[in-house]
Parts: structure tokens; C-alpha cells; sequence
């Protein structure tokens, strides 16, 4: 997967502590990317920015 230009952020919801940290690139056109700040080179998901935003979107709802 062609990652070129990818500018990675660190996910809002990411603790401080220097531990548990998501990096996400939503800025290639068609495809969100996700990966693990401690191990980037373990692995990189995909998603197509429909889905990105519905996951994002249920995981702010609260659970009943």
C-alpha cells in the first residue's frame, strides 16, 4: 500500500501517557489510515472514509 504523503496524527481519544497511542492519516484521497504509535512498522490498517467515519461515529455513542 502506497503510504506517500500520509501526515499522521495522533487520535484525539489516544492517552498522555506516552502508552496507548493510535495514529490515524485521513488526509490521502479514499482511504483512512490507522496504525500503532509504538510499532508503526508492525502493520497499517485501511479504511475506506465511509466506514472510518461510522466506526468513529458509534464509538462516541454512549454504551447503553
Amino acid at each position: 500500500m502506497d503510504m506517500t504523503g500520509a501526515r499522521w496524527r495522533t487520535a484525539t481519544r489516544s492517552s498522555n501517557n506516552g502508552g496507548d497511542c493510535v495514529e490515524v492519516a485521513d488526509n490521502l484521497p479514499g482511504r483512512v489510515l490507522v496504525r500503532d504509535s509504538k510499532a508503526r512498522d508492525a502493520g497499517t490498517l485501511a479504511f475506506a472514509p465511509d466506514a472510518w467515519r461510522a466506526f468513529v461515529a458509534a464509538s462516541r455513542r454512549p454504551v447503553a
